[in-house]
């Protein structure tokens, strides 16, 4: 799962560098646990998933050197368990009493800086310069250890998403679902960090339907965003009790061709105003225009579940091994999945073996997008 020796860390360092001499730094502080599990290839410093910020943060100086700033209730374990094999950082360990103080932790690292002030951060800490969008900008394009595990991830999640759903029977609750998916994507070491669940009417009721203690009847919609070694990996799927209705085909037939457009569109150096065009273009071509003003369309994945979504008035850009995850939706269905895009083609990264698909037809290439499974 994990890189087998230091070479991702530094490809990962040399671009920190980069980024801080554009900017006029000195050193950036990593304390988030995106960037964290980035940054090490995939280690955790979360401990309280209510909070962004993690046990233990990193510092990468201008001239490349590394350090891991930690209290000493979390430092040996860092060293143990998290960063033993990228051990190309040095310790600077505190109480966990002056860590309390407001600016104790920028200061720390600020004195780290050979003397130099001018400290960047990737959230908001004493005198240093916030600069999470420049930080995120250097996770955007996945190394080739990180295409890697994004594939075994979404592979995995697929695999287990599909089965399980194959293995429901009416009369579940949709909490009862999200507890039995939550335990077999943890079999794999796969955390659910979104694990939505609707049945019947609730699909097309909510965009986000939060798992009730509701039983499902006829229709069962499953959403997941796995994460594994910091990567998310986004699907959806939806089983049917006996089949469709025409009208609930068509619709899940018109979100798969969005689907399709957009997989076409993720191009490297398209803008996420485009992609929401081409969103906005395939809706209304499919007979449903303005869906895109019921939810938004998704967007670049990584080591959140969305970097950054598109919209508008998007300025971002697809760049070359970067990962993506669509989510097309027409009011009662909706169509997901993650993908990776390379120079001159995209990925599918999360297919379910021997799922229904509905193959859509853009520019002369087919793609394949999941369809509702019927039982």
């Amino acid at each position: 799962m994990y890189p087998s020796s230091n070479e991702e860390l530094d490809e990962k360092t040399e671009r920190l560098t980069k980024m801080l001499a554009a900017e006029s730094l000195d050193g950036v502080l990593l304390t988030l646990q995106p960037n964290f599990s980035w940054l090490t290839g995939g280690r955790r410093n979360g401990i309280d998933s209510s909070r962004e910020a993690g046990a233990g943060a990193l510092l990468v100086r201008s001239d490349g050197k590394r350090f891991v700033l930690a209290n000493r209730i979390e430092m040996r374990r860092l060293l143990d368990e998290e960063l033993s094999e990228a051990a190309a950082f040095e310790p600077v360990e505190f109480s966990w009493e002056e860590e309390k103080a407001s600016s104790f932790l920028a200061d720390c690292a600020a004195s780290l800086l050979n003397g130099n002030r001018a400290l960047g951060a990737d959230t908001s800490l004493g005198d240093a310069h916030l600069i999470e969008p420049s930080v995120s900008a250097c996770r955007y394009k996945l190394t080739s250890w990180e295409i890697e595990r994004y594939r075994l991830l979404g592979k995995d999640a697929g695999e287990l998403v599909g089965n399980l759903i194959r293995s429901l029977e009416p009369g579940e609750t949709e909490s009862d679902v999200a507890r039995r998916a939550a335990d077999i994507l943890a079999t794999r070491d796969i955390q659910s960090v979104v694990l939505l669940v609707a049945g019947d009417e609730r699909i097309g009721k909510y965009r986000h339907p939060i798992p009730t203690g509701r039983a499902w009847d006829k229709l069962l919609m499953v959403v997941v965003c796995a994460r594994r070694a910091g990567l998310i990996a986004s699907l959806t799927r939806i089983i049917s009790v006996g089949p469709l209705s025409e009208e609930l085909s068509r619709r899940t037939r018109a979100a798969a061709q969005v689907n399709a457009q957009l997989f076409a569109a993720t191009r490297v150096g398209a803008l996420g105003s485009e992609l929401y065009e081409v969103a906005a273009r395939s809706y209304e071509a499919a007979g449903f225009p303005g869906e895109e003003h019921r939810h938004h369309q998704g967007g670049a994945a990584g080591y959140r579940t969305r970097d950054w979504v598109a919209h508008p008035y998007s300025k971002d850009r697809v760049e070359v091994n970067q990962a993506f995850a669509w989510n097309p939706s027409i009011t009662g269905t909706k169509v997901e999945e993650t993908c990776i895009a390379f120079q001159d083609e995209i990925e599918v990264i999360t297919t379910s073996p021997d799922w229904p698909s509905i193959p859509c037809e853009v520019d002369g290439r087919k793609y394949f997008l999941p369809d509702i499974l019927s039982i």
